[in-house]
């Protein structure tokens, strides 16, 4: 609720412990935009993730008199948007206040406008509460109590205290959630005192060390209440519909459960149609049949891969046989073969023999990943790996396999 709240604090919270009103209330959550002005703006630095990696950034960390945008945590992730028009890229807790990441500085006690990002923020809560439905309908149904859960970018994951789920279970879940869905439940907001004695009777994993004030309640009609601090719809129509994809096996004795909520179904059900007749004209069969053609395809695919082993096998004996059959063969035999392998090059080095000459081989494509053998006399070989430790040599050895060229000493 900090993040969140009305300028007079005390005041509003006093107000809304006596009304008991929606979540929509409570915490604006459906509030798009907010005018507000900057508390403090200093330099600092965050970790960001792009396209699966971690970059840290330098920024400015921004404080504001009030926000709407939610922080990372309770298992959610942040809500982006902008602040007088500069992108926010993190919002983090700090103790009882939310920090702004952003890229540019802000002057201390200016007036700011801040948009949020709706279709990010709407998302998180279609997911999250849609982890709350399913969190209590799996423990009053099957006893699977959750320990931690995982807000993702394309689905979530509930982990569950079982080792494994009996069938039928997982499709009697979805039915469940489904059902609460279409029953069009309310889901609000309780705010209550740490000493309420109601608050032993509500679902939760704790609270943070640093926390401070009312204990903040998220209670779907006659399913469940549960402490937490994300935000939520606030009806469980508002999640239109769940689809539970299936478990994973999780850490001992765990298992997880992955979903999508809301409007990740319809994209997924979008992605997945294009899928399907991207493979349909491919594949020259119905949806149906998909998985068989597959199938048959990679049977084929496996005896051609063992047909052309052989066939490169019985090469690299030739190759051989035709050097060693040469009058002026020389002392020296180079090659490169970009489908050949480690077995290739040394059926090659073991038939030609290598007492007497110097044999130099790669294999692989030419702008990709390749491997190389270099066998012959030993005085000759111990020259070369002696070289090998200078730059010359290495830059030498580049440009044999580099270029590809046969060299005769």
């Amino acid at each position: 609720l900090s993040y969140c709240h009305h300028s007079d604090n005390k005041a509003y919270i006093k107000n809304m412990k006596k009304k008991k009103v929606h979540a929509h209330v409570v915490c604006p959550l459906f509030f798009l935009q907010f005018d507000t002005c900057v508390v403090s703006c200093v330099p600092g630095e965050s970790t960001l993730e792009n396209n699966g990696k971690k970059d840290k950034l330098k920024g400015f960390n921004l404080k504001l008199k009030d926000t709407i945008l939610f922080p990372e945590g309770g298992g959610q992730p942040d809500d982006h948007g902008t602040v007088g028009g500069v992108p926010v890229l993190r919002v983090l807790r700090q103790g009882p206040e939310a920090v702004h990441f952003i890229s540019s500085a802000l002057e201390e006690g200016q007036e700011v406008h801040i948009k949020l990002d709706w279709e990010r923020r709407f998302d998180h809560m279609q997911q999250h509460s849609g982890q709350h439905l399913i969190t209590a309908l799996a423990d009053a149904m099957f006893g699977y109590k959750t320990t931690s859960w995982d807000l993702g970018r394309q689905r979530s994951s509930i982990e569950l205290d079982t080792a494994a789920v009996k069938p039928g279970e997982m499709e009697a879940l979805e039915a469940a959630v489904n059902e609460k869905i279409r029953a069009h439940i309310p889901v609000t907001v309780n705010l209550l005192s740490i000493d309420d004695p109601a608050v032993e009777k509500v679902r939760s994993r704790g609270l943070p060390d640093d926390h401070a004030g009312p204990i903040r309640i998220i209670d779907i009609e006659g399913v469940d209440a549960n402490m937490c601090c994300g935000t939520h719809v606030s009806n469980l129509s508002h999640l239109q519909v769940i689809k539970i994809l299936g478990t994973e096996k999780g850490k001992k004795n765990k298992t997880n459960l992955i979903f999508i909520a809301g409007s990740r179904v319809l994209k997924y059900a979008e992605k997945s149609y294009g899928i399907e007749k991207s493979l349909t004209g491919l594949l020259k069969t119905g949806a149906d049949e998909h998985v068989d053609a597959v199938d048959k395809l990679q049977k084929t695919i496996k005896r051609l891969q063992k047909s052309n082993l052989i066939i490169l096998r019985e090469m690299a004996v030739l190759i051989a046989l035709n050097f060693k059959n040469k009058a002026d063969r020389g002392n020296f035999f180079s090659l490169h073969n970009k489908d050949g392998d480690n077995e290739f090059m040394n059926i090659i080095a073991n038939e030609i023999g290598f007492q007497d000459t110097v044999i130099f081989l790669t294999v692989g494509e030419e702008k990709g990943a390749g491997l190389f053998l270099l066998a012959g006399p030993e005085n000759i070989v111990t020259e070369f790996e002696t070289l090998s430790n200078c730059v010359v040599a290495h830059s030498l050895l580049q440009f044999f396999l580099s270029s590809k060229l046969f060299f005769a000493l």
